[in-house]
């Protein structure tokens, strides 16, 4: 598989190390490998003596809270022009909707990802579509600005790799994955503490929640496929976050004789989120291309602007389509 590097390392190390002004840019819905990679890197600007923070648009979530120490603002005014805006783990410029134009204002543009999809949107980029998370890439590109990784800035790194690995299960997991989680092992890392935060700190309304959609599983294509959904009204039955529905994918396609799952999230009445998992040999990368989303070919998503009903037919009739064809 061809690595899709614009830019090396090395020359995206210099720019930053130019720099006095940086603004990262995660993308929305976040999740540990967009933010630990976000706040390893911020960290590591810090150390350099640049103002750097990274912009949010939206709350982070409950389990990755105990990484933020004063590194996050939604404040678009905190750094007038930024010498430069680097984008974290998205694979377009969409996945930032609300700050794309404050990210389009830094004098230069850095996007550091792993999607396959990725259309190289900003001026440097660093794309390598064969490693598990984009928390790889910081990895090298704070060893290559020269600087020393810290205990906090390995368990965030720590972080983007275990959780966009499914805690080193998914097949995107490599030997360079293992080797940089045991050097971050060398550093210190809490391995405790990162694991109660991240995978054993739900909420009874977790539970309550994932009850609800389990009810709604409906099993297609002859069982190599499965479908569930989450509503507003089911957030407000069971008090539960729609952040908390996040794994409930994974559990769909955990289901004996599944090769892909999808999982609809009603944000609103005509706005559905879709998440999609395969297996082994399906590649839901080109289904969330049909609907303009993008992702990897094992997990994507997309979002489609449609009541929850008509949503769920279009997902089932392409998922039927790509198994079928």
């Amino acid at each position: 598989m061809k690595k899709m590097m614009k830019n090396t390392l090395n020359q995206i190390a210099a720019e930053l190390k130019k720099a006095n002004t940086v603004l990262l840019y995660p993308h929305v819905i976040m999740d540990g490998d967009t933010l630990g990679s976000s706040i390893a890197l911020c960290i590591a600007l810090r150390k350099l003596g640049k103002q750097a923070y990274i912009l949010i648009e939206d709350d982070i979530p409950g389990y990755l809270t105990f990484l933020e120490k004063d590194y996050c603002t939604y404040d678009q005014e905190i750094i007038d022009r930024p010498d430069i805006s680097i984008s974290v783990d998205c694979s377009d410029i969409e996945r930032f909707f609300k700050r794309k134009d404050k990210f389009l204002m830094g004098k230069r543009s850095i996007c550091l990802d792993h999607h396959r999809t990725n259309n190289f949107f900003a001026e440097l980029n660093y794309i390598d579509e064969n490693i598990a998370a984009t928390g790889e890439i910081v990895f090298h590109l704070i060893n290559e600005m020269g600087v020393e990784v810290d205990v906090e800035m390995a368990e965030a790194i720590y972080t983007a790799i275990t959780t966009d690995t499914g805690n080193f299960q998914y097949t995107n997991t490599t030997k360079t994955t293992h080797l940089i989680a045991a050097e971050l092992f060398e550093i210190g890392i809490d391995l405790e503490k990162i694991s109660v935060e991240v995978y054993q700190n739900i909420r009874h309304e977790k539970l309550k929640i994932m009850n609800e959609v389990i009810g709604t599983i409906e099993m297609v294509c002859g069982g190599k496929a499965d479908i569930a959904y989450v509503t507003q009204k089911m957030l407000q039955k069971t008090g539960a976050l729609m952040e908390e529905t996040e794994g409930i994918i994974e559990t769909l396609r955990n289901i004996s004789g599944v090769e892909i799952s999808a999982f609809l999230k009603e944000n609103s009445e005509n706005e559905i989120k879709v998440g999609l998992r395969a297996k082994t040999y399906g590649d839901v990368s080109v289904i969330a291309q049909s609907f303009g989303g993008g992702g990897h070919k094992k997990a994507a998503g997309c979002t489609i602007h449609a009541p929850l009903e008509e949503a769920k037919k279009q997902i089932i009739a392409a998922v039927v389509a790509h198994l079928e064809g």
